[in-house]
């Protein structure tokens, strides 16, 4: 299913800039972990407006009765369960990093 591809690579787009948040603060490059965090926080906004479901959800929600957490996305159950409780609260873990370290610059 094409929705499920795009999720999913939509998912990792996101997962690789929380990831790359506290990365970029480590380097020092504080300009790009500001970016990424941008980029992660209009997302959740995204999520904020839609009742805390991603919009790609619904789409995929029209070509299948299945509703399991992970029947719009490429991802283990438990992941797709899971999702924003684990990269939330690595979200503002990377970026509480990047505030301290940008404030011991």
């Amino acid at each position: 299913m094409a929705v499920k591809v795009m999720h999913t690579g939509v998912w990792a787009f996101f997962v690789a800039c929380i990831v790359g948040i506290p990365v970029a603060a480590a380097l020092g490059e504080f300009r790009w972990a500001a970016i990424l965090t941008a980029l992660v926080s209009l997302e959740c906004l995204a999520l904020a407006f839609n009742r805390g479901r991603c919009p790609l959800t619904d789409v995929a929600a029209r070509y299948t009765e299945q509703r399991q957490d992970n029947f719009d996305i490429y991802l283990p159950l438990w992941v797709a369960r899971y999702n924003k409780q684990i990269f939330g609260t690595l979200f503002v873990l990377g970026a509480l990093y990047a505030l301290a370290a940008w404030l011991a610059e």
